[in-house]
């Protein structure tokens, strides 16, 4: 198969992004990840097949459009007694009528089969804002090594037509295709969320084992490959010092390798209502003081 006609199940393409990777990018979100994390932002990225949401804040009500019920005649959507539509999930067969039918996009998939030339298109039209900030390609998710396939052509057609190339990987894949990954690449970003493996486990699905194997391995036979490693730092899980800093202190000392904590957010929590699933973080905050003062001492970190 010719790499531009490979196909793979993509969430979000999102320009002009000045936070994954150096310069302004586009960056390419694909569906599918081994980890569950509970504070996971993108819980729409986790299955690898398409999933129905309804976004309630977008829906004009019945009142003023109604088509996805008129359409509907499964009794997946209904009407409560105010004239708001209700969407039963359980009674919906996925058909995608409604769907096709609501012009605010308050019923739609996440995920949508596409190919990388369809991909690369719509990435090299923003082509001279690469050049000019030193930006490009970056692919992330989900797990981008959750399709191998998929990212490994996307990621020749970028060099192909001299993109820069980064991907954000969770670290939890297979170890030849994160090498044969970083082959193609410009630059990698990883997260290294605890090193703590029964930790890791509770709260994210899966040990820690295979990413710090992984994390080695890029280290190893990529020395010279930049390299992002990030720690989101989650109250009840890894918001200490000893264990931000027992990361910190794992990494080689070499100017191609960074550390950058990430304050922990909930911009994500609307989400899990409009695909079915509970937020089971409750109401927990970041605490900013303690972000604050762990920075600082990461930054004056030395061994």
């Amino acid at each position: 198969m010719q790499d531009r006609d490979r196909k793979g199940m993509v969430f979000n393409v999102q320009r002009f992004s000045v936070h994954d990777g150096d310069g302004i990018r586009t960056v390419v979100f694909l569906k599918g990840c081994p980890l569950r994390c509970r504070w996971c932002s993108n819980p729409e990225s986790q299955h690898i097949t398409p999933e129905r949401a309804f976004n309630p804040n977008r829906c004009l009500t019945a009142s003023v459009c109604g088509r996805c019920v008129s359409t509907c005649t499964t009794g997946g959507l209904t009407l409560t007694d105010d004239g708001l539509i209700r969407y039963d999930r359980l009674k919906c067969t996925d058909c995608g009528d409604c769907v096709r039918q609501c012009p605010t996009g308050a019923q739609s998939w996440y995920g949508e089969e596409r190919t990388v030339a369809d991909i690369m298109k719509r990435v090299e039209e923003d082509d001279v804002f690469y050049t000019r900030s030193g930006g490009g390609l970056t692919v992330s998710g989900g797990e981008p090594l959750a399709q191998p396939d998929f990212t490994h052509s996307l990621l020749r057609e970028a060099k192909r037509a001299r993109l820069h190339t980064t991907i954000e990987t969770c670290g939890q894949c297979a170890t030849e295709d994160l090498d044969l990954a970083c082959r193609m690449l410009d630059s990698l970003i990883m997260d290294v969320k605890s090193l703590d493996a029964a930790k890791h486990k509770e709260y994210t699905g899966q040990s820690n084992v295979q990413i710090l194997k992984n994390l080695d391995h890029v280290l190893t036979h990529f020395p010279d490959l930049p390299v992002l490693v990030r720690t989101p730092v989650i109250p009840g899980f890894n918001d200490t010092e000893e264990e931000i800093m027992a990361i910190r202190r794992m990494l080689p000392d070499r100017p191609n390798v960074r550390y950058e904590v990430l304050t922990y957010h909930r911009l994500g929590m609307p989400k899990y209502g409009y695909i079915g699933r509970p937020w089971l973080m409750g109401d927990v905050k970041a605490d900013e003081v303690f972000m604050k003062a762990l920075r600082e001492k990461l930054a004056a970190f030395s061994r």
